[in-house]
């Protein structure tokens, strides 16, 4: 019996053989090709033929790679944008914050050359908030009558005057700004010596002199400092210069505005004058004769209060309440 398998189940050479055989092959080109480069146009060849399926092998990994890469760069533009938008946002604020320094500080200065200057005692104080009430320009300060203070006392800043104090607690204090409507303040032109009154509240954040004649010597740009005639400002202090002049020919009088030289609403850092006016006390005037009248004499032409007033070049102003002061004695 032929126990040969058929023909189509034949088995040819071994699987090994033909391993070895297609190795030896293999080592025989990759020797011939290194010592003689006998392959270089057979490798050309291949590359050429085979470069279309390389590149549509690839194309589904160079894809893959450009979705990667385009989302990794996607979120690094977005955190270093808000890296950036962190960073100069602190860089802004600490600018502000640096330029406020810079502007505290040289008032600072100021205020304190100013308080070396000034042969009346001072306190400096700082701002702690506007007060509550809408209608009035007020501010309140932290320093109170345990710190020396009283109503009445001015309050000035390195160029001028600010205010009056109005209020006093013991720890804080409530300063009337000038531009406030219940204010007035005695003021003299520098240039000429003119006197009149300022009131607050004519126009916003402006002064106005009133009852001032038509043909008084103002001029625009005019500086105009306290007469001290109201015993609560020292004189000399600047208070406003005259911005507008309005002149009506149907009246004998002009409205003239003035803007405060002093920084009303832009500075936190004051000084409070503790000024006390060197009036001379009424007893020490009308003493003398109220003795001569008492024992029955008629007083002298010399002591009659009006011959007196003329012979010392004028009326002693009368001392008024703070801030309040009559436009009559402020325009003699």
């Amino acid at each position: 019996m032929d126990y040969t398998p058929p023909p189509l189940f034949k088995q040819g050479t071994s699987a090994v053989a033909r391993l070895v055989f297609y190795v030896t092959i293999a080592l025989v080109l990759l020797v011939v090709d290194a010592r003689f480069d006998a392959l270089r146009v057979v490798r050309q060849v291949a590359a050429t033929v085979l470069m279309p399926v390389e590149r549509t092998v690839l194309v589904p990994r160079d894809a893959l790679r450009a979705v990667f890469d385009y989302a990794q760069s996607s979120a690094a533009l977005a955190s270093e944008n808000r890296e950036l938008r962190r960073r100069a946002v602190t860089e802004a604020e600490g600018s502000v914050r640096q330029s406020q320094l810079e502007s505290e500080n040289n008032q600072l200065r100021k205020l304190l050359g100013l308080q070396q200057q000034s042969a009346t005692p001072v306190t400096a104080a700082e701002i702690l908030y506007d007060a509550r009430d809408p209608y009035s320009q007020r501010i309140v300060i932290d320093r109170g009558s345990q710190h020396g203070l009283r109503a009445g006392y001015p309050v000035i800043d390195e160029r001028g005057v600010i205010g009056q104090v109005t209020r006093v607690s013991p720890f804080q204090s409530e300063v009337t700004l000038l531009t406030d409507k219940e204010q007035a303040i005695p003021v003299q032109v520098v240039r000429n010596g003119l006197r009149s009154v300022a009131f607050g509240g004519a126009r916003a954040g402006l002064l106005d002199l009133r009852f001032m004649a038509a043909s008084a010597d103002l001029q625009q740009g005019d500086l105009l400092v306290t007469s001290g005639l109201d015993g609560t400002y020292p004189p000399g202090l600047p208070v406003a210069k005259i911005v507008q002049i309005e002149r009506k020919a149907d009246t004998a009088f002009s409205r003239v505005y003035c803007e405060p030289v002093a920084g009303v609403r832009s500075h936190r850092q004051l000084l409070v004058i503790r000024y006390e006016a060197q009036l001379p006390p009424r007893d020490t005037i009308d003493g003398p004769r109220d003795a001569r009248e008492s024992k029955g004499g008629r007083p002298d032409r010399a002591d009659r209060p009006g011959v007196r007033d003329a012979e010392r070049g004028g009326d002693r102003p009368a001392e008024k309440p703070a801030g309040k002061p009559a436009a009559k004695e402020a325009t003699q």
